[in-house]
């Protein structure tokens, strides 16, 4: 009976698609109309540094889009015996933040800088003093204050800047947009208009830009809301999604948001009080305010829900990229003791160790900075371990002081949003961290001092996310988006909560006092040329 509801969902098009493009994986995710997954694709990708830019080239996004679009078809017939050519609606997420410039012809003016870069100090504290408002380094209105800066050529032939999700979503439906969390994350947003905040507009415009010809506001996307008209998939679009020919151009998409605002859908997080942490590469919490801050601080970004209530970030560059590679080089010596396992093998055992590791890891310090981290005022980053000669150095501690530098530099961040009384009422983590073992919530948990809530699609994440807002595009009655996600989506969802364990917050307490003694030690470790 179940497949057979699947099958008239995906044959009629009652289905939802959501497509993220994160830093390390292309996902996709197909949910049917009673929002559960019911097939996905993904593709491997990777940044690259060049000429000390962390960047993707375009035709990258090109390949691995079509290859993550081919898997998830794959995964369509092998499930259900069907081709995949009509889908209810389409959204398309990414990274948030970073540089993508074009010119009136639609020419790529310079390679895309990504959120990973901190090449933009200068910028973001001469822009936070103008606005009286923190933009961090990695937002696009400072990879472009910064070029202004520099002097870069390119800069006065733009006609158009996004971001990835944003650049995605033009070339598919020729529809210059972005939903509004993923424009607050490009320039300031006023929560009461749900548009680019005119005053900071105005003075950016005076002060940054009086020599060129075009302004602020023209070259930015237009701001939609959750559920807003975006545009349908062009002939032109489907032909690039799926070379095949077999997609059907026509399909609607919804307003493509950022990899925070998937994260709030996908966690049912988007109502004032609530809160989640998605961790992967980079890790981030968001909780949803009643109103904005009254001070600004650098480690706190003020943006917005999909459907555009302001919320607080603490956005942290790094997180599992260098467990990661601390866990394909525990991969490769288990090859070399002949043992055949692979990372699928290694993560649920190297979890669950860090569960029966010592509360503060026993004197062992890990800095898992493969790049700057401005939380903290490491401008360059250098992944550490540091240990004392009393301490212990067990594989278990080894393992817990891994996912506790994870969550350092947030913890650090979320403090600040303790100390301005602001209220959460439950936070959920999703990603890759809450993957195995409960070790991700058990540690956050501890950390933060609040519970956390995870449910089943909590490693599903960000594309799912983006599917549910898709979802909510066709949604005919719509009594707004946290309604639509805790009475439709999640009502009967299975959620496990955690609550903080005393002797881990004891435990981690411990280990942040070494971790912030010691940072000084990695901003010079940071000096060493590669």
């Amino acid at each position: 009976m179940e497949q057979g509801r699947i099958r008239d969902a995906i044959r009629f098009g009652k289905t939802a698609l959501g497509i993220e493009l994160g830093s390390t994986k292309i996902k996709a995710v197909l949910i049917n109309s009673e929002y559960k997954p019911v097939a996905s694709g993904s593709h491997d990708w990777k940044s690259s540094c060049v000429n000390g830019i962390w960047t993707y080239a375009l035709d990258d996004v090109w390949n691995g889009l079509q290859d993550c679009y081919r898997r998830l078809c794959a995964d369509v017939k092998e499930r259900y015996g069907l081709e995949l050519t009509n889908i209810g609606c389409i959204g398309f997420s990414a990274m948030m933040h970073g540089y993508l410039p074009f010119d009136k012809d639609g020419r790529q003016l310079a390679p895309f800088r990504t959120w990973q870069n901190t090449i933009t100090g200068e910028a973001s504290a001469e822009l936070s003093e103008l606005f009286k408002f923190n933009i961090p380094q990695r937002w696009s209105i400072a990879h472009l204050c910064q070029a202004i800066l520099n002097d870069e050529a390119h800069v006065k032939d733009i006609s158009f800047l996004t971001t990835l999700a944003g650049y995605v979503h033009w070339q598919l439906t020729g529809r210059k947009v972005l939903g509004v969390g993923d424009a607050s994350g490009m320039f300031p947003v006023d929560s009461s208009t749900n548009d680019y905040d005119e005053g900071m507009m105005e003075a950016f415009q005076r002060k940054i830009t009086p020599k060129y010809k075009w302004k602020i506001k023209d070259i930015l996307p237009r701001v939609l809301t959750a559920g807003g008209d975006a545009g349908v998939l062009t002939p032109a679009g489907a032909k690039k999604l799926d070379p095949s020919g077999k997609l059907r151009p026509g399909i609607p998409l919804c307003p493509p948001e950022g990899d925070a605002g998937t994260g709030m859908a996908a966690t049912n997080s988007v109502a004032a009080h609530t809160g989640n942490v998605s961790a992967g590469t980079s890790i981030f919490s968001m909780v949803v305010l009643d109103s904005p801050l009254k001070n600004y601080y650098p480690e706190i970004d003020m943006v917005a829900t999909p459907d555009g209530l302001p919320a607080a970030m603490v956005h942290c560059n790094n997180c599992t990229a260098d467990m990661n590679a601390w866990v394909d080089m525990l991969g490769g010596f288990a090859q070399s003791m002949g043992l055949k396992c692979g990372p699928d093998e290694i993560y649920p055992r190297f979890y669950a160790k860090a569960l029966e590791g010592s509360p503060d890891c026993g004197g062992l310090v890990v800095y898992n900075y493969l790049t700057g981290e401005p939380v903290t005022g490491v401008n360059r980053g250098m992944p550490m371990l540091v240990r004392s000669q009393s301490g212990n150095f067990t594989f278990a501690d080894f393992c817990r002081a891994n996912m506790y530098s994870a969550l350092a530099a947030l913890k650090i961040g979320m403090d600040i949003l303790k100390k301005e009384d602001v209220k959460v009422e439950r936070l959920t983590g999703h990603g890759g961290l809450f993957r195995h073992a409960g070790a991700g919530a058990e540690f956050l948990a501890a950390a933060v001092g609040v519970p956390v809530s995870t449910m089943e699609t909590a490693a599903v994440g960000g594309p799912y996310g983006m599917a549910l807002l898709a979802a909510y595009a066709l949604d005919k009655n719509k009594g707004g988006l946290a309604g639509f996600l805790s009475e439709k989506v999640f009502a009967g969802a299975k959620t496990t909560v955690t609550q903080p364990d005393r002797m881990d917050a004891e435990g981690f307490a411990k280990f942040l006092k070494r971790y912030t003694a010691g940072l000084d030690a990695e901003k010079a470790a940071g000096k060493i040329e590669n």
